[in-house]
């Protein structure tokens, strides 16, 4: 007997491992196969709570993952992309999507005297692992890994079911497992083994096994099911640390979310109990609906669970963001806030490395627009010898100073391997394209200096160099505008229109050399001035050649075709 017990165990423990495996190979090639998809879907965020539940059900049964998606949602927020009532209806939905995982797992429990599903859904594993073996693309192997990762998901739950069937029919286990019946205490239950587990999407799988197998009832199952939405909270709580006031409350309104719901089904419970003389109870239920099939019925449970406090929370969401905006009232500005900070990416995203590439792109996004602003800057300062917005300037270079270092350290934790081709090829242009910006920050911090000498020398520039600059100035903005449409679209559409601006930008450098050298000779400009002036316009004409170092990189992983130059 003891032989067999620690059999049992052992193949509890290696079920558990193997499910635990299949369910991280599921979800990270599923991320890197669908993530422009899931970048897409992600960035639709709207006003509307319908859509918001929507967008949170089909990520989360994607990705399989409560916990990751209000991550994800909390990154938004964090990031200023998304409102608390946007994300709140997110994390609503994300509930429901979690519970696909349990209704798949149920569907593979069918078929006793035939082919069960369970072992068709096992054979998955080989077909995955030669696909695997054999497979030279890269979106073909990650293919593999899914179908390897859904067939490996059957062979943990097949070997956890033929241990838990041990287990069931051991009568004393049986007897005190069956003792445990307090409500209160299994969601507790639940709550602690999910937060260890931390997902409830695994803890929903084990407990269909469970049922299935007969280590517990219907009514204990659904119990502990509701305590496992509580723990997958805990991951949010955890994921709020250290982010804004915002992010802090849509995790607080996600547990509190699922301890309403829990409370409530809890009192609906007690009420059911009591009016029958205790006949009538959850998994009472759920057996009429769903008679010869326990899997399904605490699959559906799970479902039909979530579904139910979703309707019934959604109508209040502008309430409750109102009552936990005074809870977790705004912080009051410091010093520390002027100081240079990472907008859109964090440390949170890594979880989910599609979502993460698209909020670098944000970021390098952002990079470039302080750059040109800080280009304009200069040359405002230059032609009017107006200093008054030199601290600007002088936040910018700093922030641009600290964005180069910041990105690129943020993509050397990228998890390459959880990614499509095209996002790790983006990411390795990163490194150069925020160099780039840099430096076009510098060459800007050039200008300013050649102003602050004018100033001293009590000099400017004539009226006509000022035009020329100014003009100058109009054409670097239009190269700027098509190398963002370049980089934001990933399309190399208008590759050659920012080839022919910089052409502009060469011809006209070399137009204002030549005019200097006749106000020279005529005495209008003299030699101080001079030089200052060619030296602005040599270093405009590299801020040009930046900028379309920028538009280049695009050619590596361009969705149009590529424009050769």
């Amino acid at each position: 007997m003891g032989i067999t017990i620690t059999k049992a165990i052992l193949a509890l423990i290696a079920g558990i491992g193997v499910f635990l495996i299949a369910v991280r190979l599921l979800s990270r090639n599923i991320e890197a196969v669908s993530g422009h998809r899931l970048k897409t879907l992600f960035s639709k965020t709207s006003k509307s709570k319908f859509l918001g539940v929507g967008l949170g059900t089909v990520t989360a049964a994607v990705i399989q993952s409560s916990g990751a998606v209000t991550v994800m949602v909390i990154g938004f927020i964090n990031a200023g992309l998304m409102t608390l009532a946007q994300g709140a209806t997110i994390a609503f939905g994300a509930n429901i999507g979690t519970t696909i995982t349990g209704q798949i797992v149920a569907l593979g429990m069918f078929g006793n005297n035939t082919i069960s599903t369970t072992i068709i859904f096992m054979s998955f594993a080989g077909i995955g692992a030669f696909m695997l073996l054999f497979a030279k693309k890269d979106m073909l192997q990650k293919i593999g890994s899914i179908i390897a990762g859904f067939g490996l998901l059957f062979v943990g739950l097949d070997t956890m079911a033929s241990a838990m069937r041990v287990f069931a029919e051991m009568e004393g286990l049986t007897n005190f497992i069956s003792q445990i019946t307090n409500p209160i205490l299994l969601v507790l239950i639940g709550t602690a083994l999910t937060a260890l587990l931390q997902s409830s999407s695994v803890m929903s799988s084990i407990l269909i096994t469970m049922v299935f197998s007969g280590l517990i009832t219907m009514d204990q199952g659904t119990y502990v099911l509701i305590g496992s939405n509580i723990g997958a909270g805990i991951v949010a709580i955890l994921a709020s640390i250290g982010s804004t006031q915002d992010a802090k409350r849509v995790a607080l309104i996600h547990i509190v979310f699922n301890i309403f719901g829990a409370v409530v089904f809890l009192v609906i419970g007690a009420i059911m109990k009591a009016a029958s003389g205790g006949d009538i109870t959850f998994g009472y239920i759920m057996h009429l609906m769903f008679p010869t099939a326990p899997q399904t019925q605490l699959a559906m449970f799970h479902t039909i669970y979530n579904v139910i406090k979703v309707l019934i929370f959604l109508p209040l969401t502008g309430v409750t963001c109102k009552l936990f905006t005074k809870i977790i009232k705004d912080k009051k500005p410091t010093q520390d806030d002027d100081a240079p900070k990472l907008m859109y990416i964090e440390d949170h995203f890594l979880k989910t490395p599609p979502i993460a590439v698209g909020m670098v792109k944000k970021e390098v996004e952002r990079m470039m627009a302080i750059a040109v602003l800080n280009f304009n800057i200069s040359i405002d300062i230059v032609c009017t010898l107006d200093f008054s917005s030199q601290e600007e300037f002088k936040k910018n270079e700093n922030t641009l100073n600290f964005l180069n270092r910041a990105i690129t350290k943020y993509i050397v934790k990228f998890p390459r391997d959880q990614i499509s081709d095209i996002d790790n090829v983006f990411l390795s242009t990163i490194y150069h394209v925020v160099s780039d910006l840099e430096r076009i920050g510098d060459y800007a911090e050039n200008i300013v200096e050649y102003a602050t000498s004018l100033q001293s020398g009590s000099n400017t520039f004539s009226e006509d160099a000022i035009k020329e600059v100014r003009n100058l100035q109009d054409i670097i903005n239009e190269l700027q505008g098509k190398v963002t449409t370049i980089f934001s679209e990933q399309s190399t559409a208008l590759l050659q229109d920012a080839y022919d601006i910089e052409d502009d930008v060469d011809n006209i450098t070399q137009e204002m050399a030549d005019n200097h050298i006749k106000r020279l000779d005529e005495g209008i400009c003299s030699p101080e001035v001079g030089a200052l002036y060619l030296e602005l316009t040599s270093n405009v004409e590299r801020i040009a050649d930046h900028f379309i170092n920028v538009a280049k990189s695009t050619r590596k992983y361009a969705k149009t075709p590529i424009t050769a130059k």
